[in-house]
C-alpha cells in the first residue's frame, strides 16, 4: 500500500501499517522493526532531508530543533504513513 506525500511516497504492506499505527500503542518498537525491512530501508535512504523536513513541518507538530534530526524525521514519517494507510487514505 502507498502513502503519498508532497515530494515522495512510502510503500508498506497493510500488515506493517497496522503494526505501526495501533491506537493507544507505543509505535516506537514497531517502527524500529519496520526499519529492518530491506524494502523500507531502501525507501528511507532515498528520502531527501529537506523534503522530509518540509513535509513534517506542514503537520505543525514539531519545532525547528526537532525537525533538524533526520533519523527522528524518518521515524515520524513512517508512523504517519502507517496511520494514513491504516485509515485507508494518503497524506
Amino acid at each position: 500500500m502507498i502513502a503519498m506525500f508532497n515530494a515522495f511516497e512510502i510503500t508498506m504492506t497493510r500488515a506493517q501499517a497496522l503494526s505501526c499505527s495501533q491506537p493507544g500503542h507505543d509505535a516506537a518498537p514497531d517502527i524500529e522493526r519496520l526499519l529492518t525491512d530491506p524494502r523500507i530501508a531502501r525507501q528511507v535512504r532515498k528520502l531527501d532531508s529537506a523534503a522530509l523536513r518540509a513535509e513534517l513541518d506542514e503537520w505543525g507538530a514539531w519545532n525547528d530543533a526537532e525537525l533538524a534530526d533526520h533519523q527522528a524525521n524518518i521515524r515520524r514519517i513512517l508512523w504517519i504513513a502507517a496511520g494514513n494507510i491504516r485509515e485507508g487514505g494518503s497524506a
